[in-house]
């Protein structure tokens, strides 16, 4: 089967970097907080970091974030509670679970309350970036249309693979695509063809039309 031809200069630096985006941070961890804040100024975003969650409400109300990473492990603070209070205030609001406690049900839990994705800590920076961009092309924060499909579409599988508890190889051995090609395609770096979504969504039980209604089409 034919290796994906190489991406182009635009398609990297819309995958991989994405938009300057207004990032909010909560964490009870001032180390972290610290440590993020520099990670997030260094890609070119801005950063504002609090240490609980009354103190992002109070400073969000009238300038609120692109997005926010939001740790799910706070102390006398539950992070799903924080979900439900920031669903009911801002139901567009672009979350990011961060948990050094990651686990397949915690994973189902948070993305019921429509959440974008998932960080697992330790991260590393390409990781971040990496999310960063795809959210800011999902939401229309930078990038075009056919970029946020591409992104979107590549992060709909990944998700649904990491679901099953598969790897890239399992998934490869599925449907019947090579590594190379589906990791492209969960980086958001290439859009798959008809025949390619079709036999990944089957081998994950999934309907491509979720995916492409989810992107916006």
């Amino acid at each position: 089967m034919n290796e994906p031809a190489a991406s182009t200069p635009a398609e990297e630096q819309s995958a991989e970097t994405g938009a300057p985006l207004s990032v909010a941070v909560i964490d009870d961890d001032d180390d972290y907080r610290q440590f993020i804040s520099t990670v997030l100024e260094s890609l070119g975003h801005r950063a504002r970091v609090f240490a609980t969650p009354p103190e992002f409400y109070a400073h969000c109300e009238s300038d609120l974030p692109d997005v926010l990473l939001l740790d799910m492990k706070m102390g006398r603070f539950d992070g799903q509670q924080v979900l439900e209070e920031i669903r009911k205030r801002w139901p567009k609001l672009c979350v990011i679970v961060v948990t050094g406690y990651p686990s397949l049900d915690s994973m189902r839990q948070t993305f019921k309350q429509d959440v974008f994705d998932y960080l697992a800590k330790p991260f590393s920076m390409d990781e971040l970036r990496r999310t960063l961009a795809q959210a800011a092309a999902a939401f229309g924060l930078g990038g075009r249309p056919l970029d946020r499909l591409r992104l979107e579409l590549g992060r709909h599988i990944r998700l649904a693979r990491t679901e099953r508890g598969w790897t890239l190889r399992d998934l490869s051995e599925a449907c019947g695509l090579s590594v190379s090609q589906l990791s492209s395609i969960e980086r958001g770096s290439h859009l798959p063809s008809i025949e390619s979504l079709i036999g990944v969504a089957s081998a994950l039980d999934r309907r491509p039309s979720e995916w492409l209604s989810a992107a916006g089409l």
